[in-house]
């Protein structure tokens, strides 16, 4: 029973954890490879061959 309680606590904080770090609106992970990727595809869209 201890062990499955553990387990079940672990699990908590690792979602909590993905959504304060990796998938929070504005400073997250995902919104920095996001900014960083329309940065780069308005650069490579503004090339002049």
């Amino acid at each position: 029973m201890r062990n499955i309680l553990i387990t079940v606590m672990m699990l908590i904080v690792v979602a909590f954890l993905f959504n304060s770090i990796i998938a929070q609106d504005n400073t997250g992970t995902r919104a920095r490879i996001e900014s960083h990727g329309d940065t780069a595809n308005t650069t490579l869209g503004n090339l002049q061959p």
